[in-house]
């Protein structure tokens, strides 16, 4: 179970914002490897885990984004029913708070991304 670097870049709540992020470290040929994007007020926060933590830190705050960075914990699961239960009883068990999780499966090279939006049927529109 290792230890990772993730990235959170805090940001203004407004349309576009997730794609100008993602763009900016795309354009830094950093990868990401998954992600969790959600808002608190007006301020939004996309935590982040990607291949170069340091640079994609450093091409963000060069967009004028502040991101921190932060260890998390790093876990390969089963696909399979019951492997996130097992592992979070574990933590649980012993006393650990899980503040928040998110995934970043990856099957034959490609990432399901999940986005809540307030109109699913207008961005599925968008997206075809």
């Amino acid at each position: 179970m290792p230890k990772v670097k993730q990235i959170t870049v805090w940001v203004a709540d407004r349309p576009g914002v997730l794609g100008d992020v993602a763009s900016t470290l795309g354009e830094a040929k950093i990868n990401i490897q998954a992600f969790l994007a959600h808002v608190s007020g007006d301020e939004g926060a996309i935590r982040l885990i990607v291949d170069k933590p340091a640079a994609a830190k450093k091409a963000l705050t060069a967009r004028g984004w502040r991101a921190t960075e932060e260890e998390v914990v790093a876990l390969t699961l089963a696909d399979k029913p019951g492997t996130l239960g097992a592992a979070a009883d574990k933590l649980g068990g012993t006393g650990i708070n899980i503040r928040y999780a998110y995934t970043g499966s990856v099957k034959g090279g490609k990432v399901n991304a999940y986005f809540a939006v307030p109109d699913a049927t207008a961005a599925l529109k968008a997206l075809r």
